[in-house]
């Protein structure tokens, strides 16, 4: 029966559904397997189960609610052509209905951001100057760095944050998926809290020039940025201040925390599974899944194909080793909240440098 038949995995691939979404499905009676293995739970589909799976994702992907697939499946496989046709109009209707709206409200909240101040302006238009230790600002550019946005409709977000309040500099980086926060020690500028995006050219410019020890110079003058390292500099134009309030999006419930070795837990990240054929979309990429999950004894384990505990946590694979790198530690400190919530990874001798990773839903 098995030679006639595609597998869970064949199916998905094939498909375009995930291995995951398969079972959801399987679970909802949308698209019910043909065949269950009695012995090992695996399920198996008939060839002509294809063009169900095929049609069940693009519905999927067209935002359809699951209610209305359940119609349309239903009349596709009776050839009821006029029940389709009027569901796909419903729904098309739906989210036209719903762009009009979506564009009302959206024009209502540009007005508002037109007539009130944006809370990340910089507070200062003098001139600020101040040293940093070269070391310091180093590691926090490459704490960050890699968290940085490359959305050409989101240019803000290409660069780096440089907030400088009090005796410190924060270097800020997020492309919506990810979010890394450094911290350096900054001396000389007074009182000023100068908030200033670096772009991506000139912070990894700045990088080139931070070694040995010493103290380098930052300079601030209106939208230009300046770093003196000794009789080289690098300069150039910032990209504003119109950056997320990080403060605000790095308040995270209290999750399970778990110290991990990271060379061992990299290591288990590049060769332990990852969900056959399954891929989420972030930033416009396909990408690979790694499904976590924190035991009683706080141990993080990466989950195998066919564990579905309600605590696992699925992330891009590519972000967290990214993160893991940049963390720069041989342990890190791993904190998972719920399924929804964001994953951080945090160095356990310095709490002001960590790095945040929204999850990926497994089940549509």
């Amino acid at each position: 029966m098995e030679n006639e038949m595609r597998s869970i995995g064949e199916m998905a691939r094939d498909g375009g559904l995930s291995v995951s979404a398969l079972r959801f499905y399987d679970r909802a009676g949308v698209l019910v397997p043909a065949w269950v293995d009695p012995v090992s739970g695996y399920r198996w589909y008939e060839p002509e189960q294809l063009e169900e799976a095929r049609l069940l994702a693009r519905l999927r992907r067209a935002g359809m609610p699951l209610a209305d697939i359940r119609l349309v499946l239903a009349g596709w496989a009776g050839a009821d052509s006029e029940l389709v046709r009027g569901l796909l109009d419903a729904h098309l209707r739906r989210l036209e209905l719903g762009l009009s709206d979506a564009r009302s409200e959206f024009s209502t909240l540009r007005a508002l951001l037109d007539r009130r101040e944006n809370p990340m302006t910089s507070l200062t238009t003098a001139t600020v100057r101040l040293s940093v230790p070269a070391a310091e600002l180093a590691a926090a550019l490459d704490s960050v760095r890699f968290a940085a946005g490359t959305d050409p409709e989101l240019p803000m977000l290409g660069g780096i944050l440089f907030d400088i309040e009090g005796e410190g500099l924060n270097t800020v980086a997020t492309d919506r998926y990810r979010m890394a926060v450094a911290r350096a020690r900054t001396t000389g500028h007074g009182d000023f809290h100068v908030r200033t995006v670096v772009p991506l050219p000139l912070a990894d410019a700045m990088r080139a020039l931070l070694a040995g020890d010493e103290s380098v110079h930052l300079v601030v003058d209106g939208d230009r940025v300046t770093l003196e390292a000794g009789d080289r500099q690098t300069a150039g134009q910032s990209l504003g201040s119109e950056f997320p309030d990080y403060r605000r999006l790095v308040q995270l419930s209290a999750g399970r925390r778990a110290r991990v070795d990271t060379a061992a837990f990299r290591d288990a990240l590049e060769t332990g599974p990852v969900r056959a054929g399954e891929t989420r979309k972030q930033d416009g990429e396909p990408c690979a899944l790694s499904v976590l999950r924190v035991t009683g004894n706080g141990t993080v384990i990466v989950c195998e194909d066919g564990d579905d505990d309600q605590d696992n946590v699925a992330v891009n694979r590519e972000f967290l080793l990214h993160a893991l790198a940049a963390g720069a530690r041989d342990e890190l400190i791993l904190e998972l909240g719920a399924p929804t919530a964001p994953l951080a990874i945090r160095r356990p001798d310095d709490a002001d440098s960590f790095s945040i990773l929204m999850p990926v839903r497994l089940e549509d």
